[in-house]
Parts: structure tokens; C-alpha cells; sequence
């Protein structure tokens, strides 16, 4: 595990001086694999000979002196959302279980420009919706830190996998929390884009106007790589921003002083557990030490992003989902009578409950009669949390509090209580709502030693600053060094 918590550029070296080879990563890469998945339950599909031939192909290009990519040689693990070319993409869900994509998702041809190494896909929440993984139509994916627990959702198996010392770095995608919500619960470093920094292209849709690839990793350094490789234009993305993309590397200054940081009052309020609500406080010490001013603020709309997520992302969802009606590709229902039939049986079995559930909230929000007192009202409400957090950034540079109420919970302890379940997401949804960016970074462990976040927010296409100040908390602390005993 050992090679996985070295620097990226302590990698380059090391291949740069021939102290190890390509081939030796990817080789350390499916080794822990196959130590610690059958416990950890991470990936769906590996990719194991185009992974080693891959490998081979790079240790030819340094034995020759060609340039190194910026992620050169480096293992990836990615959501099995994402499309892969001649890979199989489920989505998590028995309906694409034969899905084999004929085209690359726009990410994964920036990681191959920037020399990557797919080993292979990671588990998740069927089509992104959960908060623990256990909605998968595969298999339950465990959390390392101790497996009884869940490891987050819906990029779990992305989060698990890092944190586990399977790959280098992993992509997940976030909707309403899917990276940074696992992130904390696994205790690896999540960062959500700005909507519109990385191209969505080729990334399965849930809720299109929420939907962001994003990098899970084991440090804020490793983050801020992957995004400078995702961050571009894509003419193949309509919602895909023209915006200058910075060097977020030299941006790495560990200099927070003066920097001012607001601290929602509805972010650490009832409902968030003591040990999570500790941590972050003390967190919040760490960057008042070295010179930022941290004032606390309101964010008065909060209390709706809840509802206002899950009547948005549902509709959409059930829009987006309409197409998976077994004529064209996925899973068919061989024993149908007629084609109204066919797409009845295929959806029937092909769905599990809970987007099943989301789909008929989702077209019920929609319907007829329904939409004004629904939809329309939830988009108005968005708008108004999106003006809560443009008030703030006007005097704040970025705000923070803790990543998710509470540390990872037991396997099967909220599954059948969705209410609940999606009351997990009160400290991430509004960020989403707003389409601004947010990074979690490990900041302590709760008394069952269970991983904490601490989420830093900041304005629109700001993850500079949201890089600097998580970079500067995670150089005066040793949270992130922590790894799982599996």
C-alpha cells in the first residue's frame, strides 16, 4: 500500500530514474486488489490485460526519454457511470448489466491524453442514487476502515478503493454529495467541480443540471492533478463552461492568512453529530492558527435544499431514465407478449426500488396539475439558496463546515428508512443547488473510529481557492495519513 501514499511527483521521479517501472504500479495495483477486495468489494470490472499492456507500452515510451503525461503511468479506478470504451458501463444497475459502450466519456480521454492507467470500473448506487452504496444491483461494497460500516454514496466503491490502497486516484461523480459524502466516510480527500468545469459528456445522466465528474484521491495535492488533466471546454458538452482554467498546482501555497472563511450556523446545528461537529470545530482552530479570519454566517434557505433536491434531481431523473426501455441497448424482457409489455417487464426487472422510487416522485413532481405547486416552487427555492451563498461569497472567500451529519453508519442500519437516508445529504445538496465548488478532507475520527470531513465551499469556479485553504489545513495536520488496517 505503501507506493500509493507516496506524492505524484515522488512517482514521477521514481519512474524518471528507473527506480521502478509502469508495470510495477499497475502490478501493485491488482495485488492489493486481490488481497483486500474480497472484504472491501470495490470494483465491478477489472481490466486487467489492457491495464498491464498498457503498462508495458509506457515503460517503452521512458526507456525511450518521451515526456511524461501529467498523470504518467499512475492506476485509476472509475464509477461505473462513466462511459469506457470497450469496457462494460452498468451504472450499478442489472439493466445495463450487458452494456459494452462503443465510445470513450470525454474524462476518460483526458486521463488517456495525460498517460493514466484504467484498471477498472468501481461500484456504485444504481444510476447514482444512495448514500451508502447499498443500492447497487451487483454487490455490497464495504467500508475499509471496518467493514460492518457502509463506505458512503453513491461514488462508494471510487472512495472505498482509495482508501483500501487499490488505485492512485479514482473518479466519482457527484449529484447531490456522491464524491464528498463518500470521501468523508472513507477518509480520502473528494472534490466537487464547479457545475460546468469538466465535461459531462459520456457521463451517464441522473440529474442533468446536478451531474459533475470530480477526483477522489488520498490528498489535495493528487486532487488538484487530476482536475488540471478534467478542467477543459468541451464543444460535445452544451452546459460545459468557456472559463480560463488556472494552474491550481502553484496555487498549493499553504498560505491562508487573512483569507476569510464563514462558517454556516445551519451547518453545525441540530442534527449533526457531537464527534462530527468536534472535529470540525477544532479543524476550524487549525485555519484560525494560521492567520485566516473565521466568522460565522447564515445560510437561511438551508433548510429547504432537502425537499428541493429531492423533488429537482427525481424529475430529472425520471426524464433522463425514460430511456432505458429495453428496444436499444440493456437488458430485454424476453418473455413479453407485446412492446407495451416488453417495456413494462424490462423496466420491472431491470430498475431496483430505489429508482424506481425516485422515478415516480420524479414524474409525479412533473404531471399535469402537479408542476406549479412542485417543480416550479423547488426552482425558485434553488435560486434562493444559490443567492444565500452569492451574499456570502461577496464578503467571504470560502465556507466551511462538515462534509456529512454524521460519521459512516452500519451496513443495513438505514436502508429501509429513506426519509433518513436522504437526510444524509443536508450538508451537500446546497452546493449542488448552487453549482458552486467544494472539496472534503479528512479532519479527525469520531469515538467509534469512523472518518470525519470537513467540507470547504467556494465561489463559482474558484477551486483555486478552495485547493489553497484545503491544502494548508491538510499540511498542518496528519488526518490524511491515516490508513485503514485491512
Amino acid at each position: 500500500m505503501s507506493i500509493f501514499k507516496r506524492q505524484l511527483m515522488d512517482i514521477h521521479n521514481a519512474l524518471s530514474n528507473k527506480e521502478m517501472s509502469v508495470s510495477e504500479l499497475v502490478e501493485a495495483s491488482f495485488k492489493r486488489i486481490q488481497e483486500t477486495d474480497e472484504t472491501v468489494k470495490a470494483f465491478l470490472t477489472l481490466d486487467e490485460d489492457r491495464a498491464k499492456a498498457k503498462a508495458k507500452q509506457l515503460d517503452e515510451q521512458l526507456g525511450k526519454g518521451d515526456e511524461m503525461g501529467l498523470l504518467f503511468g499512475l492506476p485509476a479506478a472509475i464509477k461505473d457511470n462513466i462511459v469506457t470504451e470497450n469496457l462494460k458501463t452498468t451504472c450499478g444497475s442489472k439493466l445495463l448489466a450487458n452494456y459494452d459502450p462503443i465510445y470513450n466519456a470525454t474524462a476518460m480521454d483526458r486521463l488517456s491524453a495525460a498517460e493514466a492507467i484504467v484498471i477498472g470500473k468501481t461500484n456504485m448506487d444504481e444510476f447514482g442514487m444512495g448514500s451508502s452504496t447499498e443500492n447497487s444491483g451487483f454487490q455490497l461494497t464495504h467500508n475499509p476502515w471496518n467493514p460492518e460500516y457502509v463506505p458512503g454514496g453513491s461514488s462508494g466503491g471510487s472512495a472505498a478503493a482509495i482508501a483500501a490502497g487499490q488505485a492512485y486516484f479514482a473518479l466519482g461523480t457527484d449529484t447531490g454529495g456522491s464524491i464528498r459524502q463518500p470521501a468523508s466516510f472513507c477518509g480520502v480527500v473528494g472534490l466537487k467541480p464547479t457545475y460546468g468545469l469538466v465535461s459531462r459528456f459520456g457521463l451517464v445522466a441522473y440529474a442533468s443540471s446536478f451531474d459533475v465528474i470530480g477526483p477522489i484521491t488520498k490528498n489535495v495535492e493528487d486532487a488538484a492533478y487530476v482536475l488540471s488533466v478534467l478542467a477543459a471546454h468541451d464543444p460535445y458538452d452544451s452546459t460545459s463552461a468557456e472559463v480560463e482554467i488556472p494552474d491550481y498546482i502553484s496555487a498549493l501555497t499553504g498560505e491562508v492568512k487573512g483569507l476569510k472563511v464563514g462558517v454556516p450556523k445551519e451547518l453545525l446545528g441540530e442534527g449533526i453529530d457531537p464527534d462530527v461537529k468536534n472535529g470540525v470545530l477544532e479543524a476550524l482552530k487549525v485555519l484560525e492558527g494560521l492567520g485566516a479570519i473565521v466568522e460565522e454566517v447564515s445560510l437561511p434557505h438551508t433548510e429547504y435544499a432537502v425537499p428541493t433536491y429531492y423533488i429537482l434531481a427525481p424529475s430529472e431523473a425520471s426524464s433522463n431514465l425514460a430511456r432505458y426501455d429495453g428496444v436499444r441497448y440493456g437488458v430485454r424482457a424476453d418473455n413479453a407478449d407485446n412492446l407495451i409489455e416488453m417495456y413494462k417487464e424490462s423496466r420491472s426487472h431491470g430498475f431496483g426500488s430505489e429508482v424506481k422510487r425516485r422515478i415516480m416522485l420524479g414524474t409525479y413532481a412533473l404531471s399535469s396539475g402537479y408542476y406549479d405547486a412542485y417543480y416550479k416552487k423547488a426552482q425558485k427555492v434553488r435560486t434562493l439558496i444559490k443567492q444565500d451563498f452569492d451574499q456570502l461569497f461577496a464578503k467571504y472567500d470560502v465556507i466551511v463546515g462538515p462534509t456529512a451529519p454524521t460519521t459512516a453508519f452500519k451496513m443495513g442500519e438505514k436502508v429501509s428508512d429513506p426519509l433518513t437516508m436522504y437526510l444524509n445529504d443536508i450538508c451537500t445538496v446546497p452546493v449542488n443547488l448552487a453549482g458552486i465548488p467544494a472539496i472534503s478532507v479528512p479532519c479527525g475520527f469520531a469515538q467509534n473510529g469512523m472518518p470525519i470531513g470537513l467540507q470547504i465551499m467556494g465561489k463559482h469556479f474558484d477551486e483555486a481557492t478552495v485547493l489553497r485553504v484545503a491544502h494548508a489545513f491538510e499540511k498542518h495536520t496528519e488526518h490524511h495519513a491515516a490508513s485503514p488496517k485491512l
